[in-house]
C-alpha cells in the first residue's frame, strides 16, 4: 500500500522537482546526443559497414536563425557534427516548422517532400542505394527525438 500524506518538499514548503536533462532541438547538446547514439549502436555500425556518405541538414527560419548539421558515414563509423559539411553527398533543406513537424512525427519526411516543404539536393540516388543505412539511422535517433524539447 502506498504511503499517504504530503509530498516531499524542499525548504519553504516548495515541492521537490525531479527533472531529467532534455536537449533542445538543434542545440549543441542535442547534436551531441545524436552523435553518441550513433556511435554506440552496433546495429548501425553493421548497417553502414559498406557505406561512405555525407548528409547535410539545413534548417531555416528557426529561433536561433538558420542552422546546419551533418551526418558522416564512413564504413561503419557514423558521426553527427554541427555546421555544414565540406562536401555533402545529399542535402536536406526545410524551414524550422517543417523540421519540428518531421522530428515529432506529425509529418513524415516523404509527406514534407511531396508538399514541397522539404527540398533534397545532391546525389539523390544515394538515398535509395543506402536505404537500409537510413532506416538504421532513423531507428537509432528515435530515442533522442523522443527526449527532445521542441
Amino acid at each position: 500500500m502506498a504511503a499517504t500524506g504530503p509530498r516531499p518538499t524542499a525548504a519553504a514548503g516548495q515541492p521537490i522537482l525531479y527533472c531529467a536533462a532534455v536537449a533542445h532541438f538543434l542545440s549543441p547538446e542535442w547534436l551531441a546526443d545524436l552523435d553518441r547514439a550513433a556511435a554506440e549502436s552496433p546495429g548501425l555500425t553493421a548497417a553502414t559497414a559498406d557505406v561512405t556518405l555525407v548528409v547535410q541538414q539545413n534548417v531555416t527560419d528557426g529561433p536561433e536563425g538558420d542552422q546546419s548539421w551533418h551526418v558522416t558515414v564512413d564504413h561503419g563509423k557514423v558521426r553527427v557534427e554541427p555546421g555544414p559539411a565540406a562536401q555533402p553527398d545529399v542535402t536536406f533543406s526545410q524551414d524550422h516548422a517543417t523540421a519540428v513537424a518531421v522530428g515529432t512525427g506529425q509529418l513524415s519526411a516523404q509527406a514534407a517532400f511531396m508538399l514541397g516543404k522539404l527540398r533534397v539536393g545532391g546525389t539523390v540516388g544515394l538515398l535509395v542505394q543506402h536505404r537500409d543505412a537510413f532506416d538504421g539511422l532513423d531507428d537509432v535517433f528515435a530515442e533522442v527525438r523522443a527526449g527532445t524539447d521542441y
